[in-house]
């Protein structure tokens, strides 16, 4: 995904590098208003993270000239520590498509703009996947079992979206590794460390285990009607 990250603060935009790059991502970065407007009209971002509080020309500005006079579509998350109604209200007003608060979880950014992004293209959007006693709301970046809240690292909820978009269909490993790092993962033993950290997850506290490995072959979950 390519991503233009306007915003001048220089720990947000290392964070943002540290988090997004290994997720996949390609990163544009303009620490002003007035060069984030001019990247974003002459480069095509597959989605835009806008700060509100700019140098040289507000995120508001930036914003409503990019739909107004540059006819810009691409989607545009703002990112703002004011969090009233109004605030949001005129970020939605110059057209910003969706708002989050600093501070900010960086998985919940992932899921909003992978969600932006999907919609952009006109892609079916499940905001809340479901299989058996598991259900994970993408928009929020929250899983749970049986009502009980998943805590999860960011690997592991890429890994469980992938497992519930497919349940209960066996995922080979090398689909897996394609899915979490594309074209650049990891050593061997990084896939098996954090399927036994989403196993201790969503298994340990339950009385049947939901998350199969088949040796050689791939994982899958499987439902209650399905513990043989």
């Amino acid at each position: 995904m390519y991503a233009l990250i306007i915003e001048d603060n220089p720990d947000i935009i290392a964070n943002l590098y540290g988090f997004l790059e290994p997720l996949g991502y390609t990163l544009d970065v303009a620490q002003s208003g007035t060069a984030g407007l001019a990247l974003a009209a002459s480069a095509q971002h597959d989605v835009i993270v806008l700060d509100l509080e700019l140098p040289g020309m507000d995120g508001v500005e930036v914003c409503r000239r990019l739909r107004r006079e540059q006819r810009v579509a691409t989607p545009i998350l703002m990112l703002t520590a004011r969090d009233t109604v109004k605030d949001k209200l005129v970020g939605f007003e110059v057209g910003a498509d969706d708002y989050l608060v600093k501070p900010f979880s960086l998985v919940e950014l992932d899921a909003r703009l992978k969600a932006l992004v999907r919609r952009a293209r006109g892609e079916s959007v499940e905001h809340v996947l479901e299989f058996g006693e598991l259900r994970y709301d993408l928009s929020r970046c929250e899983a749970s079992r049986a009502g009980h809240r998943l805590n999860l690292t960011p690997t592991g909820y890429k890994l469980l979206e992938v497992l519930m978009r497919k349940a209960p269909a066996l995922i080979p490993r090398e689909t897996l590794l394609r899915e979490i790092w594309g074209d650049d993962p990891p050593d061997s033993d990084a896939l098996r460390t954090h399927i036994h950290a989403l196993r201790q997850a969503i298994d340990r506290p339950f009385a049947t285990p939901m998350l199969r490995t088949l040796p050689g072959s791939g994982y899958r979950l499987v439902g209650p009607d399905d513990q043989r």
